[in-house]
């Protein structure tokens, strides 16, 4: 069974939600756009934003095995993210509504 991991992007400190949407959404799409395979192990997206401080968060369930990758390009964008706690990992069926939504590919 295919194993993912908790993938959480952060926002720049004091960002507005509808600036760090659009970054997201410009960076999901460069991804889609020029790494497609990758793009398709990426399994479910939150369905609400979080907060960490003075940080808006948005998380991801990406498959175990590609989760390097998918940081080194959040990195290569400019986005930061929380360390990947690799023990915490789960499977396709906790990620379910209402919390989760799973990515169309």
């Amino acid at each position: 069974m295919t194993e993912y991991l908790c993938l959480t992007i952060l926002s720049r400190a004091g960002e507005a939600e509808r600036d760090f949407k659009s970054r997201l959404t410009a960076f999901w799409t460069h991804l889609l756009r020029t790494q497609p395979d990758l793009y398709e192990r990426v399994y479910a997206e939150a369905t609400r934003f979080g907060t960490s401080g003075d940080r808006i968060t948005r998380q991801y369930l990406v498959e175990a095995e590609v989760a390097d990758a998918v940081v080194a390009a959040l990195a290569a964008f400019g986005l930061e993210f929380s360390p990947v706690d690799r023990d915490d990992t789960y499977t396709k069926y906790e990620a379910t509504s209402p919390d989760w939504f799973q990515i169309e590919h």
